[in-house]
């Protein structure tokens, strides 16, 4: 069963920076298929972790959003939790880093990457 590409309004943002540099780290691997796959999995100190990484494989249970020209991959189970979520990159001296900015956790840990809902 193949998956629905759909242009309903995405359960996830993304911030211009993210954009920015998603496109480029698309670009610096050479990625012409797939795109970004944003999801959630048990674990962490707070009891759910953020995914995120570059997929080319679309599942039957994944939802694929074009964001400004980013195919955005979030599966139905993820989608639950990252309702209202942007995604934003933030760059310091010491790099940078992808965060998530989600309404609906009710606590997070302090390395920001776990939450409870």
């Amino acid at each position: 069963m193949e998956s629905q590409e759909t242009t309903a309004t995405s359960v996830v943002t993304l911030s211009e920076s993210a954009v920015k540099e998603v496109k480029r780290l698309m670009n610096v691997q050479g990625m012409t298929e797939g795109g970004l796959r944003l999801g959630v999995k048990g674990g962490g100190c707070s009891g759910l972790s953020y995914t995120i990484n570059f997929d080319e494989k679309i599942g039957q249970y994944d939802t694929v959003y074009d964001i400004e020209g980013i195919k955005v991959i979030v599966d139905t189970k993820s989608a639950i939790y990252l309702q209202g979520t942007q995604l934003d990159f933030q760059k310091d001296l010491m790099g940078g880093a992808f965060k998530f900015v989600n309404p609906n956790a009710q606590k997070t840990c302090g390395c920001g990457e776990s939450f409870s809902a």
